[in-house]
């Protein structure tokens, strides 16, 4: 069995993984390594990626780019977005649901911000009629102070009622 370098190794997946890659039949006929062993380095290649590759952490604006080419593609192609975009099939149909609850006048986010309106304006009506209590209450005392000083205090020259 014939021993090669890892450099030459890398090299084949890399020529193999390359777009408008030749297949794994006609490398071998070109470089006289089998087959066999051409589609093992690959195989391996491609499972040593998966091992270490993190998934990744879409942000929304990212799924809803997905979405949206997804939705302008036929099957072949939304493959082949899938595949680049490393996306599987559930995810991008998880997104397009979220997408469309969001857009939703029931979504559960709409619902939320019709209740927090509705108290909004329940809590506004509520501070608009303490203002005015305390804006009758400060005049009353104002009032009540004017009235004490024009007429002065209640003293002892003020006739008491008789209880007769």
């Amino acid at each position: 069995m014939k021993e090669y370098t890892d450099s030459f190794r890398k090299e084949m997946v890399r020529k193999l993984l390359a777009p408008g890659a030749p297949s794994a039949s006609s490398l071998s006929r070109t470089t006289g390594v089998s087959e066999a062993t051409l589609s093992r380095w690959l195989t391996n290649a491609r499972s040593a990626a998966s091992m270490t590759k993190k998934p990744k952490k879409w942000t929304a604006s990212e799924k809803l780019r997905v979405v949206i080419e997804a939705s302008k593609l036929d099957d072949a192609a939304l493959g082949e977005l899938l595949r680049r975009e490393g996306v599987h099939e559930a995810m991008l149909k998880q997104w397009r649901a979220d997408a469309e609850a969001a857009l939703r006048d029931d979504s559960p986010r709409a619902q939320r911000a019709s209740q927090e309106a509705k108290r909004i304006k329940q809590l506004q009506g509520e501070l608009h009629r303490k203002e005015r209590a305390l804006a009758e209450a400060s005049a009353l005392l104002l009032l009540k102070k004017k009235v004490s000083a024009i007429w002065g205090d209640e003293d002892d020259s003020t006739p008491e009622k008789s209880e007769s």
